[in-house]
């Protein structure tokens, strides 16, 4: 029997109609896409291509034949790794036409690289494009505080790792201070939450709210799908963007992560993290105590030989004859003390006698009159000064007075003012012949009372 698509193409021809284009290929795209289910397609990537709209386009070939592929934004996004040229893989998808052009093509569902994993191709991948970028230097890795106070954590709040850390720190230093950032450690959404556990921690000790020393990111061990999100660029990137030091304590010693390799320091475990940020105080709090023990020690031992030193010193005889010569030195002592308190007694009886007679002896004496004479002597200069000052005064005045005239008449305003005149040029200059002007010259003729500007216009001189 005929199946339906033969019968209506004989249905088609007995009525003698033309097929369209449209309709040809719509019977063609129904009887692929009916025939073919889902597929696995094996090629070289080639002519691969993104579009502005998010859709990937390629082709998969081998040695003799190729065919068109389409990987649209919606399933693209889930790809663990990006496509290109040259890449053997293998393709989940559908066979499919694209009507505008009449082509039948694969619409891709899900790509696996041929020979390897999709996940270590991903891994391999962003490890490339990032230590380009220079994420992985080992310059930039800075050192962990040798005594931090406070430290931050960024794990599962319900995992063991969290529970093993916290058991550790609070046994080896418990006066650390602990800030958690809960986040997923697995999953989707997981890599999101991680990065944004270690910004929101970087933010608390900016403001000056708590001050962290040193970051703590990690998650116990498990399968390399459970450790991806520790893979994912915007965990390195939070990582490598941190002001604080950041150690990766993600699985188990075997096991190696991008962040591992952004991280200032990378522990085997999450445990290791907490035996490396509180060895610096645990080691301090050992050698306190030993130096203590040490210190006690030696102070005893001290205090013991300079007893049993005394002990001798008393008992020796030096010591008893020392004491002896001591006392007599003391009694000695008191005796020049007291022959002193009374030398000194006798020498203040003496001047208190002295100033006595001398105070008889100035009773007797008058002062009044030799001081009178000296007042009236005094007055006497004062006024002689006072008449000698004034006659000099007088004589410079009359000096004065005279030389002033004679200045005055040797003045040549006084001599303006008996009706001469003195002309200057415009620089000032004084002019006293009539030889030294010219037609047109601009003249300044001063007379007693002002100054008269005037321009030559003739100019007629003496005949000698």
């Amino acid at each position: 029997m005929k199946d339906s698509f033969s019968q209506r193409i004989d249905t088609l021809f007995a009525e003698r109609r033309p097929l369209t284009v449209s309709e040809i290929t719509g019977q063609i795209k129904l009887r692929l896409e009916k025939s073919f289910g889902s597929l696995l397609v094996q090629g070289e990537i080639v002519g691969f291509t993104m579009h502005s709209s998010g859709h990937w386009y390629f082709s998969l070939k081998d040695e003799r034949s190729q065919i068109r592929a389409v990987f649209f934004k919606n399933l693209n996004q889930l790809q663990r790794f990006k496509l290109r040229n040259g890449l053997q893989v293998t393709a989940r998808g559908r066979l499919t036409v694209y009507s505008q052009k009449g082509e039948y093509q694969l619409q891709v569902e899900t790509v696996e690289p041929v020979g390897v994993g999709s996940l270590q191709l991903a891994f391999e991948e962003q490890c490339r494009r990032l230590q380009a970028e220079g994420l992985f230097n080992l310059e930039r890795k800075r050192r962990l505080p040798l005594y931090p106070r406070r430290i931050g954590i960024v794990t599962s709040p319900t995992g063991a790792a969290l529970q093993d850390v916290l058991r550790i720190l609070e046994r080896r230093n418990p006066g650390l201070h602990i800030v958690i950032a809960p986040s997923r450690v697995q999953g989707e959404g997981a890599a999101r939450e991680i990065a944004e556990g270690i910004r929101q921690l970087n933010q608390l000790s900016e403001r000056g709210e708590r001050s962290i020393d040193v970051l703590i990111v990690g998650r116990g061990g498990g399968a390399a799908e459970d450790l991806w999100a520790f893979n994912e660029e915007v965990v390195a990137r939070a990582i490598y963007e941190s002001a604080i030091p950041v150690i990766s304590a993600v699985g188990h010693e075997t096991d190696t992560t991008i962040a591992d390799l952004v991280a200032d320091l990378r522990a085997a475990t999450p445990s290791a993290a907490a035996e490396l940020v509180s060895s610096g105080t645990a080691e301090l709090m050992i050698r306190v105590d030993e130096l203590q023990t040490s210190l006690l020690n030696s102070m005893k031992y001290l205090l013991l030989r300079r007893r049993s030193r005394l002990e001798r010193l008393v008992g020796s005889p030096g010591f008893t004859a020392t004491a002896s010569i001591a006392r007599r030195h003391l009694q000695r002592i008191d005796r020049l003390m007291q022959g002193a308190a009374e030398s000194l007694s006798a020498r203040l009886r003496r001047a208190r006698l002295s100033i006595h007679n001398s105070q008889l002896a100035l009773a007797r004496v008058d002062l009044r009159r030799p001081i009178v004479e000296s007042n009236r002597r005094l007055a006497t200069l004062d006024r002689e000064a006072c008449q000698a000052i004034e006659g000099m005064l007088n004589e410079q005045r009359l000096r004065f007075s005279t030389i002033s005239g004679e200045l005055h008449a040797l003045s040549p305003l006084a001599v303006l003012g008996r009706g001469y005149t003195m002309t200057t040029d415009a620089s000032n200059r004084l002019i006293t012949r009539a030889r030294a002007t010219e037609p047109g010259q601009r003249l300044a003729v001063h007379f007693a009372d002002g100054v008269v500007d005037c321009d030559v216009v003739n100019i007629k001189l003496n005949e000698e």
